[in-house]
C-alpha cells in the first residue's frame, strides 16, 4: 500500500536545526519509504518503538534517533494508502513536557 508523509519539510527545518539528528531521521525516511502498512498495528511490525495512542487520536508517536527525539503524526488508513501527517517534532525532553500537558493527542503546529 502506498505511504505519503505530508508537511515532509518539517523533518527537514528540524534536522537543520538540530543536525545531530540526521541520520536517524534519513534512516526513519528510509524505512517508511519500504513500509507496507493496511492497519494501524502493522506500523509496530517497522518501528517496534512506536507508540500507538488511544482515544480517538489516530496518532503515531515515533521514536527516532534511539529514543534521543519524537515525532508526532496523525495516520490516515486509506483503502489504497496510508498518510501521515507530521504533526510535531522534537527532542525527547521537550515530548515529556508535552505529555504532562496531555496535548500529544491535540498539537498541531506544522
Amino acid at each position: 500500500m502506498r505511504l505519503r508523509v505530508v508537511k515532509k519539510q518539517s523533518i527537514f527545518d528540524f534536522v537543520a536545526k538540530h543536525p545531530i539528528s540526521e541520520a536517524a531521521f534519513e534512516s526513519w525516511l528510509e524505512l517508511v519509504k519500504l513500509a507496507d502498512w493496511e492497519m494501524p498495528g502493522d506500523v509496530l511490525k517497522t518501528f517496534r518503538s512506536a507508540d500507538i495512542l488511544g482515544n480517538g487520536s489516530n496518532r503515531i508517536i515515533f521514536n527516532i534517533g534511539g529514543n534521543n527525539f519524537r515525532m508526532i503524526c496523525s495516520s490516515r488508513f486509506g483503502k489504497q494508502d496510508v498518510t501521515l501527517f507530521i504533526a510535531w517534532i522534537g527532542t525527547h525532553a521537550e515530548y515529556s513536557k508535552l505529555c504532562k500537558t496531555g496535548n500529544q493527542y491535540t498539537i498541531s503546529n506544522y
